[in-house]
């Protein structure tokens, strides 16, 4: 699809300042640090920033197209929690429901509690406890977390042959919780989960729900949970640093997305671009609407995007990594305290990321959307996600 880009004096922003993002996004190219990036800056609804550097892959020294097509991993949570947040609209369930009213695996769920003990729920996992990452869920794979469940995560085959995403869910919940539901916030695979439950919930299957309501309706035409052979030569390579440089990363670390997947994980499971993400950032900053098409109400947008979580479970964080001044919603990392974040920003500003290096962020006081497209395992490699942020809101002048 093909994006407008628009004079950024008119919106707002300095033109001078805004191409420093140039700079830096190339510098990483030239250094060889990363392959390929695509950047990108709207406001009020009209992109003001949109450039590409480098190539998709090495090997073929391709460059880099807008129209690249990118694993986005975790920014798929996003787009599940919305699709989740459309069945609630219809009155299908309520946020405190218990998640095993309709995944009744969950209702023999343990605790972990010390080697070889377990104990019970103290109380049931509830469908907010999902959408905010306070389910006691665990993701396997992240040592520097320390949480022993973790290790039960990595030797369950969740990606076995045979498995389906039923069959996920379920090894899921047999395993014990890391913590009790509403005791912390943990990172997990609760969106995995949740796609799953979109699955039951809606009465068909999770792929097909996002083609039907979400993805066709906003001509998202290139996001799907693997790219066809006809688009295969859009899709960037993903790299890991090594003491030779990058390197490929390996396809049992990164997943297959080359061929349609078995296991359909709502919380890592899309590839997409930067058009098409777009397409979805402005629909939410818009509260819900766009381009005649309306998939949430108002409200709904403005839930998802508040703090859910107590003091008692801040700041956030993933293992030695704390996000101070930010909360979580149902979806969505929600910045609420400007200083504490240590960051250029504004209360209220919504985001996440995903493992390859991909970030977003929606400032609503700002009418403001930024996308950083990359392909680095793991991410935080370096601060390009922190560079780029500053860099977009040192240039909004007015």
């Amino acid at each position: 699809m093909q994006i407008q880009v628009n004079d950024p004096e008119q919106f707002g922003f300095s033109t001078r300042r805004l191409e420093r993002i140039n700079g830096v996004m190339q510098h990483y190219i030239d250094q060889e640090k990363l392959a390929g990036i695509v950047s990108l800056v709207a406001r009020r609804g009209s992109v003001v920033h949109l450039e590409k550097f480098g190539v998709q892959d090495f090997a073929s020294g391709k460059p880099v197209e807008f129209d690249t097509i990118f694993r986005f991993y975790s920014m798929s949570k996003p787009i599940t929690s919305a699709a989740l947040m459309m069945l609630y609209e219809e009155g299908r369930f309520q946020l405190d429901d218990p998640v095993s009213r309709f995944l009744p695996e969950f209702k023999e769920t343990k605790v972990w509690a010390g080697e070889d003990e377990l104990a019970d729920l103290n109380r049931p996992i509830t469908i907010r406890h999902l959408l905010t990452h306070t389910a006691g869920l665990s993701y396997g794979g992240f040592e520097e977390t320390g949480v022993p469940v973790d290790k039960l995560y990595d030797e369950a085959g969740f990606f076995d042959e045979g498995v389906d995403t039923a069959e996920m869910v379920r090894r899921i919940a047999a395993l014990p919780l890391a913590y009790q539901p509403g005791q912390v916030w943990h990172y997990s695979m609760a969106t995995d989960v949740i796609g799953y439950l979109i699955q039951v919930i809606a009465g068909m299957p999770f792929d097909a729900f996002l083609q039907e309501r979400i993805l066709g309706p906003l001509g998202m035409v290139d996001t799907d949970f693997y790219v066809p052979a006809e688009k295969l030569d859009r899709l960037a390579e993903v790299y890991s640093p090594s003491s030779d440089g990058l390197e490929p990363t390996d396809t049992a670390i990164a997943g297959d997305f080359t061929k349609p997947q078995s296991v359909l994980l709502g919380g890592s499971g899309l590839v997409s671009t930067a058009s098409d993400y777009m397409r979805f950032c402005q629909l939410m900053l818009n509260g819900g609407a766009l381009d005649g098409v309306r998939l949430l109400g108002r409200k709904t947008v403005e839930l998802m995007t508040a703090n859910h979580l107590p003091d008692g479970l801040l700041p956030i964080g993933m293992g030695p990594d704390v996000m101070r001044g930010y909360g979580f919603g149902l979806g969505f990392r929600v910045l609420m305290d400007v200083a504490q974040s240590g960051m250029l920003g504004s209360v209220g500003v919504y985001r996440w990321g995903g493992w390859a290096s991909t970030i977003f962020f929606i400032d609503p006081q700002e009418e403001l959307i930024a996308m950083l497209l990359l392909q680095l395992i793991p991410s935080g490699h370096y601060p390009i996600a922190e560079q780029f942020e500053v860099l977009v809101y040192q240039a909004l002048v007015r």
